[in-house]
């Protein structure tokens, strides 16, 4: 299965959030669209950075609550992995796996931002694939071949 198919079945939808942004409003946002991280991009195509559940814990951890009215711009993460729509799952999983990350940017070869999947979403899928591989394996058995 391929990335794009997970943003067929999910949509490309991608909640983003200005650099000019406050600490404050991405976790509003966040919480708003119940989702982890935010897509940092002053016009929703090109991407600047991304804002994680992750990255506010460690802010909070080492900065306390008076980073609430800071900038994202200050403290996301600028070096984004970036992933493509025709790229594996499984490629994702391991990638995803190996960086510790849980959310990809989806981008065409423009580097335009179509999408964003989640950890969440690559195992909801490979479950998907694995169910339809067993149910066939058992009318397989069940049938004789």
């Amino acid at each position: 299965m391929k990335v794009s198919q997970i943003l067929d079945s999910k949509g490309g939808a991608v909640v983003t959030i200005s650099p000019e942004a406050s600490v404050r409003q991405a976790v509003n946002l966040m919480h708003e669209y119940r989702i982890g991280a935010l897509v940092v991009s002053t016009d929703a195509q090109r991407i600047e950075g991304i804002f994680s559940e992750r990255d506010l814990v460690t802010l909070i951890a080492e900065l306390g609550p008076d980073v609430l009215p800071r900038t994202i711009g200050e403290f996301m993460t600028k070096r984004v992995t970036c992933t493509g729509p025709d790229e594996l799952v499984d490629d994702l999983m391991a990638q995803m796996t190996d960086r510790r990350i849980r959310h990809l940017p989806v981008v065409n070869d423009d580097h335009s931002l179509i999408g964003l999947v989640s950890i969440g979403d690559a195992v909801k899928s490979r479950l998907g694939e694995l169910e339809g591989e067993r149910e066939a394996l058992i009318g397989y058995i069940t049938t004789g071949g």
